[in-house]
């Protein structure tokens, strides 16, 4: 992918959606690096979390600050990025647009039962499922928003990974 200008690419969706799953395969398809946006959050958000405490909007801003800022510099240093970030609103979105490069998003979607599942069979990671419903009640689903597709977490990994692929022409 080095011959096209970098694309910068986020796995969107609430906690336990995939993003992680699907954002390491999908770097294993193409070859494009894969960050996962959880790595910016302050240990103030992830001890907040593990509490059980749902994030804020001023918890989130320098959050997502910090990924825009480590986007940037790998999109003007001519590198694609893979990023999976919530980006539960639009203005959240917005703020990733920023980067300076063309975002294109991948809107992970699934009943809450389903995630519910998957959390709970997850041990690593600090988000509780406790805190899942406040993540779809803010969730500002990214209808009608250019470069954004929506992609069914109801089929196998490799199959979500063939959608994006074709979706945005990456191999």
């Amino acid at each position: 992918m080095t011959n096209q200008p970098p694309q910068f690419i986020v796995l969107m969706g609430v906690s336990g959606c995939g993003k992680t799953t699907v954002g390491r395969r999908l770097a294993q398809r193409t070859g494009i690096p894969y960050r996962d946006g959880d790595d910016f959050h302050s240990e103030e958000n992830r001890a907040k979390m593990a509490r059980s405490e749902p994030l804020g909007d001023a918890d989130r801003q320098p959050w997502l600050q910090a990924i825009v800022e480590f986007s940037q510099i790998e999109c003007t240093e001519g590198r694609s990025l893979l990023m999976a970030c919530s980006a539960l609103k639009l203005r959240y979105r917005d703020q990733l647009r920023s980067v300076g490069a063309p975002v294109k998003f991948v809107h992970l979607v699934g009943s809450i039962e389903l995630i519910e599942v998957r959390l709970s069979q997850r041990s690593d990671h600090f988000m509780p499922k406790s805190l899942l419903q406040s993540q779809f009640d803010i969730l500002e689903p990214p209808l009608g928003e250019a470069g954004v597709i929506e992609v069914s977490i109801e089929q196998e990994v490799d199959e979500i990974v063939d959608e994006v692929v074709h979706a945005f022409g990456l191999c």
